[in-house]
């Protein structure tokens, strides 16, 4: 591979593959300005009047993390991303349907997309197989969902570009990468901003759909399926979970400090139905899958739901 640096301007070429391998490289830009919701410090807000109805419906699912090092069903485990340059070569996005979900290309940004055809792919190609690449010079990030690469180009069935320096949002009732309408990568549980000891952003989370309202609320955008109808106990995508603050993180590792230091900071923000209390991160060979598995201890019941906004339901 061509391994472009910022200073380096070559002139664009068609096929030019231009990744960067260092994946510490995206802890030095700003992923969203500091006001953006996602990055809002919510350990002073106000917890929702409806929490302990909503809690009491979630149950006590234990935290899950959804990534790790090494394989899971021969893929690694947790979504993963790269990192582009400028130069990085397009390549067009056919949006369409397949036999796992539908066509979302009215509410996509059309392409082509500066992402290699090498791209990894989550699950190597089955469930959801987002596929997610930033431009760290230009600092935009492309998500595609129920992706496959073909000789020329991409096919999803929806895809999305994010400006990281604005505040970027998709439109009212559109999806994006991701059901609830907002960002992936974002979201995710990274190595290296552990590493660096504090997550600033809040970090996505899945539910059931017994556990999901047909609604949403901001910062999220759409809403998908869901059974739950309960008025009392609603669980849109976009609502906020917190970790007490009496819940006590001394006896757990560094590593897992952190992450839970993010819960009672920034929270869990449910963005898609999957397993229940799953949280999402990016795979890395550095993470000690043992030492992850203890923050199986903490349940929902630990959690509390801060205050929703208007919410929308179908």
């Amino acid at each position: 591979f061509q391994r472009c640096k910022p200073e380096d301007k070559p002139a664009v070429e068609e096929n030019v593959t231009c990744i960067i391998s260092d994946k510490a490289k995206l802890e030095e830009i700003t992923i969203f300005p500091a006001d953006n919701p996602l990055n809002k410090n919510i350990s002073a807000s106000p917890v929702d009047s409806r929490s302990d109805a909503i809690i009491s419906l979630l149950g006590t699912p234990g935290i899950h993390p959804d990534f790790g090092s090494g394989l899971w069903d021969g893929a690694p485990i947790g979504i993963p991303f790269i990192l582009v340059c400028k130069d990085q070569a397009q390549f067009p996005v056919l949006f369409r349907a397949n036999s796992y979900d539908n066509n979302y290309g009215n509410e996509s940004d059309p392409g082509p997309y500066p992402i290699p055809l090498t791209a990894p792919i989550e699950g190597n190609g089955t469930g959801d197989s987002h596929v997610l690449a930033v431009d760290i010079d230009n600092k935009v990030l492309y998500e595609l969902y129920n992706a496959s690469a073909g000789a020329a180009g991409w096919e999803a069935s929806g895809g999305v570009t994010w400006d990281l320096k604005i505040n970027d949002t998709r439109p009212s009732g559109w999806t994006s990468a991701d059901a609830s309408g907002m960002p992936m990568l974002p979201l995710l549980v990274r190595y290296d901003e552990v590493l660096k000891g504090a997550i600033d952003h809040a970090i996505r989370v899945t539910l059931s759909n017994a556990k999901t309202m047909k609604a949403y609320t901001s910062p999220a955008s759409h809403w998908s399926s869901g059974s739950n109808t309960n008025a009392d106990a609603p669980t849109p995508y976009g609502m906020r979970l917190r970790l007490k603050a009496s819940f006590d993180i001394g006896s757990f590792s560094k590593t897992n400090k952190v992450i839970l230091t993010a819960m009672k900071n920034y929270g869990l923000i449910f963005s898609d139905i999957g397993s229940d209390f799953f949280i999402s991160g990016a795979p890395d060979e550095r993470w000690d899958n043992d030492d992850l598995s203890q923050l199986k201890k903490i349940t929902a019941a630990n959690f509390e739901v801060i205050q929703m906004g208007d919410i929308i339901k179908n």
